[in-house]
């Protein structure tokens, strides 16, 4: 077997090692993020979980001051009517 032969399977060893190597490290990164992104999700859902009566109470709360603000609305137009009255006599 020619030199030139064995020193071509050798780079192609060596190739064939560091493109192993570069993929287990990706291995191992990608590992870690799904490890992280497992926890942000789970973290979200318990976010989602806690905050949920708070819309229920926050929907009722806009009705009530639906009401309010239509009460404010005539009272207010109540009010300035009579001022309104006076500034045109």
């Amino acid at each position: 077997m020619p030199i030139a032969a064995v020193v071509m399977i050798v780079l192609f060893v060596v190739l064939l090692l560091a493109v192993a190597a570069y993929l287990i490290r990706v291995i191992m990164i990608l590992t870690h993020v799904n490890d992280q992104l497992g926890k942000i999700t789970f973290g979200v859902r318990a976010i989602a979980h806690q905050t949920k009566p708070i819309n229920e109470l926050t929907e009722s709360m806009n009705a009530n001051l639906g009401a309010v603000a239509g009460a404010l609305g005539d009272l207010v137009a109540d009010v300035s009517a009579p001022a309104a009255e006076e500034n045109a006599a």
